[in-house]
């Protein structure tokens, strides 16, 4: 049981909540502010003084005062005017990435929303009640407005959820819970929905899978030094210290680690004086994609235990202050700062997929790894595959970040399209495993021409999982089954 309290929540509680269905509670310390915070609504409410979000309209209707008797109503309105959602829904994954996110960050007490929604809330995840959440439509300020309207309306009994892989109405799933849907008061409709939770649920998630991705590109690239029969040398710890980054240190450890009692792999000199970057430089490379995961990991352990609501209240009530915490840009540099980190591990994989298939680069393989060259096309197009999916990274790599378009009659006047980087980036992510998947096929296959036996014991075992996936090529065959196959095996 993981307790939020909005300050800790981890990247590591997030993947015990979302991949090990870890159950969560309300920490006792967040009560008591929930409930402070709530209190400090209702003395508003009950003494007609005006403030945004709880008896006035919303972005260009600021101004609009609405009457003590329509507060309830308002915020009814708000969400059901706000899910503008469109296109295919968010995983169930992402969406149970933010019901915790978007509890956690009410628990912190700046937001003025009841203990009884809070606990719903809390309900929902721990009995994955989790909402359809269409992917389009957010600016990514004022936050997430439209997917998390999406959210909030199965609190009210007027949206969708999962349910066996299929969309559901929440009125039927309440019923067969035995539970009523909950009615917003003053300010909670705009709590539930100002805030970044869906570009950061969506960065939750895209971040989890990186990091393994970047773990299993090492070992995968190792494969491909010994296919290559690569030199060693460009991975002695003297070369990396010299430089002094931490994560190419790290790298070129790792790489040694895994490359340790190889017989295929050389020395300098030996078969030639120095590899290809692709071979040489992986330390430097994918230790620089590692330094973008390590500053990734920090802005959305940030963002995680963040107020993200407007207006925030503070001093028992005293204070109650229109500010932009729901503004996205941090979360849209990270995401699109991940876009670049990923996409370049796609990009090295693949000059190394073409050096292991080109037969004027593989030191001796068969052109394309082929069993009958000519006759039949071996690796061929499986190179072709990863050029294409390359390609489209480049495209999706293109910052959302630095784009802008004014809303809500030019009062918010400046957006940061941060969800559509975190989906953009999630996207290079699923492409960069499968361009690695494609080089651990044609890795593994090479190594079966070199000798299984004298690869590195450690990489030995690899080889064998890879194998346990994807037999070998003995002739040509459909290998789109292949590609997903191993991706999936790649997957967290």
């Amino acid at each position: 049981m993981i307790q939020l309290d909005g300050k800790q929540l981890t990247i590591a509680d997030m993947k015990a909540i979302l991949y090990e269905d870890e159950k969560v509670e309300i920490a006792e310390s967040a009560r008591a502010a929930v409930e402070q915070s709530r209190l400090a609504v209702e003395q508003i409410v009950k003494h007609k003084k005006t403030v945004y979000g709880i008896n006035t309209g919303f972005g260009k209707f600021s101004d609009v005062k609405i009457a003590g008797e329509d507060t309830r109503l308002l915020q009814l309105h708000l969400i059901r005017s706000h899910a503008c959602g469109v296109g295919e829904p968010f995983s169930e994954i992402i969406s149970r990435a933010m019901v915790v996110l978007r509890l956690n960050a009410l628990l912190k007490g700046f937001s003025g929303i009841r203990l009884e929604v809070l606990e719903r809330l809390a309900y929902m995840v721990n009995h994955r009640i989790h909402p359809v959440i269409p992917q389009q439509g957010s600016l990514g300020a004022s936050g997430d407005l439209a997917p998390l309207s999406h959210l909030a309306l199965v609190l009210v009994g007027e949206g969708f959820v999962w349910q066996d892989g299929k969309s559901a109405a929440s009125t039927e799933v309440w019923r067969e819970h035995q539970l009523q849907p909950i009615e917003l008061e003053a300010k909670e409709g705009l709590a539930l929905i100002n805030g970044t939770q869906a570009m950061t649920a969506q960065g939750v998630v895209a971040y989890s899978e990186a990091e393994k991705l970047a773990c299993d590109s090492e070992w995968i690239a190792a494969m491909t030094i010994e296919a290559l029969r690569g030199i060693t040398d460009a991975f002695h710890p003297a070369v990396h210290e010299a430089r002094g980054y931490k994560e190419q240190i790290d790298v070129a450890t790792r790489m040694r680690e895994w490359l340790k009692d190889s017989e295929l792999t050389t020395e300098q000199g030996e078969l030639r004086v120095q590899d290809a970057y692709s071979l040489r430089c992986i330390p430097q490379i994918h230790g620089a994609s590692w330094q973008v995961l390590n500053y990734v990991k920090e802005k959305l352990e940030i963002e995680m235990n963040a107020a993200t609501d407007n207006p925030l209240i503070f001093d028992d009530g005293k204070t109650v202050i229109s500010g932009g915490n729901f503004h996205g840009q941090p979360i849209a540099f990270a995401m699109d700062f991940l876009k670049i980190g990923m996409a370049e591990l796609a990009n090295v994989s693949e000059r190394r997929i073409e050096r292991l298939v080109n037969p004027h680069l593989n030191d001796g393989l068969p052109p394309f790894l082929s069993s009958e060259p000519g006759l039949q096309s071996g690796a061929m197009i499986l190179q072709y595959a990863a050029a294409s999916l390359v390609s489209e990274n480049k495209t999706l790599a293109h910052p959302a970040s630095v784009d802008s378009i004014p809303s809500s009659a030019n009062q918010e006047d400046h957006v940061s399209m941060g969800t559509i980087g975190a989906r953009h980036a999630y996207q290079i992510i699923k492409n960069c495993r499968k361009v690695l998947a494609i080089e651990a096929i044609c890795a593994a296959q090479a190594i079966e021409y070199r000798g299984v036996d004298y690869m590195a014991p450690k990489l030995g075992g690899k080889w064998q999982d890879v194998r346990n996936v994807v037999p070998s090529i003995k002739k040509d065959r459909m290998f789109s089954q292949d590609i997903e196959r191993l991706a999936d095996y790649l997957c967290p």
